[in-house]
């Protein structure tokens, strides 16, 4: 008998876990128009809160508005920010229309808007996004800023995903990259979530670690296609935001695809708000993680470089000391998620990976 089936016996099978997972994903050219289909397939309702932004209201937002007037009842919420007072207001807005379902129409920060708001009303979501940044286009987690930077907080999955590879190949290229950057990163996530298991005992799930591992794979290998303005581009890009989604909805958190690179990115953002893509950074980290966990981090560089995401602080222009001050307090971030950055680093350490990030 191996050793993973004496782990396999040794497990709690009384526990159960709810998966939750999107009904339908559709990715496409004019997969806007086809709205109406998956609704009618899903069928959340006849009342909608579309939340959008006022830039992402122009790109899709009201062909959203127009495919469903028809049919079904339409309240609008304009997301100019994401915090506690605007979901308040979301909230209420919702809960005075009867919404029985919502439509996120936007980037990153409408989406975790509309999840979050979804949440909260305890009513169905389905995500729509404009650009494809990172994996929360599908994932049950949002990212809401606070006074102390940015915190993961619980939200729906979308019930399903509507993506319009046209209107996401449309989109700066910078917020692809970022999205490739961001999937790219669960390499050292999984590889972070198997240290944990090794020298915690943290319960890990083999099919979630092995679907991000695919995920991040299938990036790598297809780097040279991800080119601006390519509907082909968006439409693998697309998919492996989904599939890392999948991957955590699987392992019921972030896990699979949320390691030290992101611990990393939140300490920096903490320190320099606003200073890069959540994704772009996330790039950037893994491949010094890569480098702490002894893997090849010169193909994750390389990949990113041909992506045409950031692969240096310079590049976004971040101070190298600020990268070396988000390093040491990684460990701060989140300290009961154990990674790579969390066995000691010192600052020795972390100067000699900023200057690493610059070799040739």
């Amino acid at each position: 008998m191996s050793a993973d089936d004496i782990n396999v016996l040794r497990r709690d099978f009384s526990k159960s876990r709810w998966t939750q997972l999107p009904r339908d994903v559709l990715v496409g050219h004019n997969a806007i128009e086809q709205l109406p289909a998956i609704l009618a397939d899903i069928k959340p309702g006849r009342s909608a809160l579309i939340i959008t932004g006022s830039a992402t209201r122009e790109v899709a937002g009201n062909q959203v508005c127009a495919v469903l007037s028809h049919d079904y009842t339409i309240s609008h919420f304009l997301a100019t920010r994401l915090d506690a007072g605007l979901l308040k207001e979301a909230e209420q807005v919702g809960r005075e229309a009867g919404a029985e379902f919502i439509i996120g129409v936007g980037g990153g920060r409408v989406i975790d808007t509309a999840k979050i708001v979804s949440y909260n009303l305890d009513i169905p979501f389905i995500s729509v996004p404009t650009a494809a940044s990172h994996d929360g286009i599908v994932s049950g987690r949002a990212t809401l800023p606070t006074e102390n930077g940015n915190v993961s907080v619980q939200a729906h999955p979308p019930i399903a995903v509507v993506a319009d590879t046209g209107i996401i190949a449309r989109a700066p290229h910078r917020l692809l990259a970022s999205g490739c950057a961001d999937v790219i990163s669960n390499y050292t996530a999984v590889l972070d979530w198997e240290l944990a298991h090794r020298l915690r005992g943290e319960e890990i799930s083999e099919y979630a670690v092995s679907l991000s591992r695919m995920t991040a794979e299938i990036l790598v290998k297809n780097s040279r296609l991800i080119k601006p303005g390519q509907e082909e581009a968006a439409w693998i890009v697309v998919k492996a935001l989904v599939s890392s989604g999948v991957a955590m909805s699987i392992a019921g958190s972030s896990r699979p695809a949320s390691g030290g690179e992101h611990k990393f990115a939140h300490a920096l953002e903490r320190i320099m708000p606003g200073g890069a893509l959540h994704g772009e950074v996330c790039g950037i980290g893994a491949i010094m993680t890569m480098y702490l966990h002894g893997g090849d981090w010169r193909a994750i560089r390389q990949s990113l470089i041909q992506i045409g995401a950031p692969t240096t602080p310079e590049q976004l222009k971040i101070p190298d000391r600020v990268v070396t001050e988000a390093l040491l307090s990684a460990k701060d971030i989140r300290p009961e998620r154990f990674t790579i950055l969390d066995t000691g680093i010192t600052r020795e350490s972390a100067e000699h990976l900023v200057r690493m990030l610059y070799e040739e």
